[in-house]
């Protein structure tokens, strides 16, 4: 979710290359992450090596009868 600015409402962003984008400018207040019980051996990285390290604060987790589990971080500042 994009960090608070003047205005109402929030923005949500999709997608790995558009979502590294916001994350290396800084826009991001809050990551939300579903987690599927599937092992792939492949794929895009969730997040690119080159990022900044990021610390974040576990704020809700929800598990689903489909064994999926949400997880919501806030960065830390």
């Amino acid at each position: 979710m994009l960090r608070a600015e003047p205005g109402q409402g929030n923005i949500a962003i999709g997608g790995a290359t558009l979502a590294a984008e916001a994350a290396s400018l800084g826009l991001i207040g809050e990551y939300r992450a579903r987690v599927y019980p599937v092992l792939v051996g492949g794929g895009v990285p969730f997040f690119p090596q080159r990022q900044r390290r990021v610390d974040l604060e576990l704020v809700e987790t929800r598990t689903f009868n489909s064994r999926v589990v949400y997880l919501g971080y806030r960065e830390v500042r």
